[in-house]
């Protein structure tokens, strides 16, 4: 029998007959961060329950060790990490197989016909009394869909309704609940799924954060990188304009708003200069500083937005022609070149904007004509003209265009989406589907992300159990 999803475990660990702590997930998830289901959903109440408040053999078990009773979220929380590794290797069902292999699997340590199958031939056959385990099962979808982008389970009796709906109408469904809940503040709003997946890309601290929450050394307001990363990222827009914009987002709050500006006190790149994202404020402040060849910059922004890492020596296409050291950093040294010979053509765009000065973030043609020969006798000879791909570019403006319209955009977007609402990096198993996902990307989804993510939850990687 396969795996039954772990979606419900604010019930499925109890310490009364009466009570559930919602810490119960948390508790299964940091003992056994293997367990199936913990890589993108939450335990089922049927993980401890018969049919709440009776526990199954695995929830019993668990009660029978748990200490310190009456507990609250927190104490719960500690009594079952504690408890918990006792139970790892005890067959609670008695179905022959340990509950820790079974929560590995997938299945249920309580209940005596949920466990691994023995291998067979032929066609899968699923007997699951829950799920088909064979393929997409829109009940599960649907469910997989209500936790991963509302943030809540569904009832019961929606669940019921889906389950007895044709699958035609369970698709529909499912498309139905992602369209109310991509609008919802736990996608959108402020450390909604969305912000928080624009972290790695902002790279924020708070110390030098400037507007609402400034910290000591306000340098930056990256409140207005995260507004313009959300906008892009939602409705009917263009998510190119993620490295495209020539507006900029005004962030309100209560409920969380994004709301489109011309201009905005902090934000200095001229009109005709702006490139999203990557000519924001906050991004010189944290990645240029006070470098005169801001490699740093150029590196994040290749790894942020085109998801290659040249320290991984990933995207490594040499530009044609000699790479100058024009700052005497030594890059021609055969263990450097490599990398180098990539990393600065992709840099020299980057030069004309500023980094922490009175004007971070502006473009100045002359920037490298007023940089101190102390940065090496030829500083002032670094061209803005570039490479990117092995295509040249002549500024910056240009360089985010480029990488907009590049293959390695479309991947890196949907591999994005696909890590948070699949769990990982696609698999020899559903390579065909992430693929087709980035095919279609740039032209049946006209490089919106929310109809992109339409395609994403009714694949079998999404919906399978």
């Amino acid at each position: 029998m396969k795996r039954l999803s772990l979606s419900l475990l604010a019930l499925a660990l109890c310490t009364s007959a009466a009570q559930a702590m919602p810490t119960g997930p948390q508790a299964i998830c940091t003992v056994w961060p293997e367990a199936a289901d913990c890589a993108g959903g939450q335990p089922d109440c049927t993980t401890c329950h018969t049919a709440p408040p009776a526990r199954n053999a695995f929830g019993a078990a668990l009660q029978e060790r748990l200490e310190g009773s009456p507990f609250t979220n927190a104490t719960f929380l500690d009594a079952a990490i504690a408890a918990l590794p006792a139970l790892a290797d005890l067959d609670s069902d008695g179905d022959g197989y340990p509950n820790l292999v079974e929560l590995e699997a997938g299945f249920l340590p309580g209940d005596a016909n949920s466990h691994p199958a023995d291998e067979v031939e032929g066609p899968c056959a699923s007997v699951n009394p829950q799920y088909n385990v064979c393929g997409f099962d829109g009940r599960y979808a649907y469910k997989k869909v209500s936790l991963d982008v509302c943030g809540f389970s569904p009832s019961f009796e929606d669940l019921e309704a889906v389950g007895g709906m044709d699958p035609g109408a369970q698709r529909e469904a499912i498309a139905g609940l992602l369209d109310e809940c991509l609008d919802s503040e736990f996608w959108q709003g402020r450390d909604g799924v969305i912000w928080q997946l624009a972290h790695k890309k902002v790279r924020p601290i708070a110390a030098i954060k400037s507007g609402t929450g400034a910290g000591p050394v306000p340098l930056g307001n990256y409140d207005d990188d995260y507004g313009l990363f959300v906008h892009t990222q939602t409705d009917d827009r263009d998510a190119r304009e993620v490295l495209t914009a020539e507006y900029y987002i005004q962030v309100r709050e209560n409920p969380t708003r994004y709301l489109v500006r011309p201009t905005i006190i902090g934000q200095n790149a001229q009109e005709g200069r702006r490139a999203g994202m990557i000519t924001m404020r906050y991004f010189f402040v944290v990645n240029t500083m006070f470098t005169a060849v801001p490699r740093t910059t150029a590196a994040q922004a290749y790894r942020a937005y085109l998801g290659l890492d040249i320290s991984r020596s990933e995207g490594l296409i040499p530009a044609p022609g000699e790479v100058i050291d024009y700052d005497e950093k030594g890059i021609n040294a055969p263990a450097c070149a490599t990398c180098h010979t990539t990393l600065d053509p992709l840099t020299y765009p980057f030069t004309r904007y500023e980094g922490i000065s009175g004007g971070t973030g502006r473009y100045n043609a002359n920037r490298m004509q007023r940089a101190s020969l102390v940065e090496g006798a030829r500083i002032r000879e670094v061209p803005e003209a570039g490479y990117l791909f092995g295509e040249p570019v002549a500024d910056l403006v240009e360089w985010a265009r480029v990488a907009a319209d590049s293959a390695q955009f479309k991947r890196a977007t949907v591999r994005d989406y696909w890590r948070i609402l699949v769990g990982d990096d696609p698999t020899d198993d559903t390579a065909d589907e992430f693929d087709r996902l980035v095919d279609d990307f740039g032209d049946a989804h006209a490089y919106q992300v929310e109809r992109m993510l339409h395609a994403l939850v009714q694949t079998e990687a999404y919906g399978a159990p």
